[in-house]
């Protein structure tokens, strides 16, 4: 049946998956998230985020949503802003996507810019400092708070967990990225649950503090925390693997020479996943991994040349020109 819909936040594709197999040589399958008109799975914890605030009595006609985002919440909450009628201010910082800005201007929300990182916090710090200012100085402002509201993970489990299990009853192991957490633990508890074990992976980017890693640059947004997420349970997480981000550029180049055009957070999921499985035995694992979003966003970064070279250098360049060169040339693996 065609969806015929009233809201943009009412469709959602939530069964499209792709074997990356004749990709990278391993039995992996990505859930592909990017497929609404968010942009990205942010889309679900927005709306059960803004739902709750409403049932909650939180927010009002008069109520201005506000949130600290590194670009796709932000994007999902201004389009939820515009359709309901809520003005919206994200506050995000110069390392996000100036394409996630412009949307979210677009849709009519405001967008402040943090350029300073605060001492030992980083961007995250000084964007929640921020925002405990602005609150605090009218009580109009309503933030949502992703990195403590219990409906992130909710969203998820009531979700993205559910739509996995039906269309892979037998997953074995299940690959997911590290932000504020909310994905890794909605699915995390609802597999402890599941009528068989399911080995869940977070994957997160070095640099990131999340599960007690050294801090460190980091470019690309989206995964990784420069402090430990107050949602996280790592009682639920059987394994942490960390990627450099410059093999997240190289299996974003790699998948873009077969068609696909996956963003940064997808990349460096898929990175971590192919890395597990080379190490392990998986041939007969069903292995399944949560990508959050696609690649037009990326543009005028990891598929930029002059951004790579500016910040990785001419070797993160020429190896991620060379490994998608390399894949591209050479005739895909007969289906099995």
């Amino acid at each position: 049946m065609v969806p015929v819909i009233s809201t943009p936040y009412a469709f959602n594709e939530e069964d499209l998956y792709v074997d990356l197999r004749s990709i990278f040589g391993h039995s992996l399958f990505l859930k592909c998230e990017g497929f609404n008109f968010a942009g990205s799975i942010k889309l679900k914890a927005a709306t059960e985020m803004v739902e709750a605030a409403e049932r909650d009595g939180i927010l009002t006609p008069e109520s201005i949503l506000v949130e600290s985002s590194s670009g796709n919440l932000g994007v999902a909450l201004s389009m939820i802003a515009a359709s309901k009628g809520y003005r919206f201010l994200c506050v995000t910082d110069s390392r996000g996507n100036l394409s996630n800005r412009m949307m979210m201007e677009a849709l009519g929300s405001q967008v402040h810019v943090i350029t300073e990182q605060e001492a030992g916090c980083g961007f995250l710090g000084a964007r929640l400092d921020y925002l405990r200012a602005l609150c605090a100085s009218d009580d109009r402002y309503v933030w949502l708070s992703q990195y403590t509201n219990p409906s992130n993970w909710k969203a998820h489990y009531r979700t993205t967990a559910p739509e996995v299990a039906r269309q892979f009853p037998r997953l074995d192991v299940l690959f997911i990225g590290a932000g504020t957490t909310g994905t890794l633990m909605g699915c995390a508890r609802y597999f402890r649950g599941w009528h068989r074990p399911v080995r869940i992976i977070a994957v997160d980017s070095v640099g990131s503090v999340s599960f007690g890693g050294s801090p460190g640059r980091r470019m690309i947004p989206g995964l990784g925390m420069s402090m430990r997420p107050p949602l996280l349970d790592e009682s639920y997480v059987d394994e942490v693997i960390l990627v450099e981000e410059a093999d997240t550029i190289r299996a974003c180049h790699r998948l873009a020479r077969r068609g696909f055009l996956f963003g940064g957070s997808t990349g460096t999921v898929i990175s971590g996943a192919t890395d597990w499985l080379a190490r392990h035995d998986a041939r007969e694992l069903t292995a399944v991994a949560v990508g959050p979003d696609l690649g037009e966003r990326y543009l005028d970064t990891i598929y930029q040349t002059n951004w790579l070279q500016d910040l990785y250098g001419e070797d993160v360049l020429e190896s991620a020109k060379e490994t998608a060169d390399s894949w591209a040339a050479a005739p895909p693996p007969a289906a099995r």
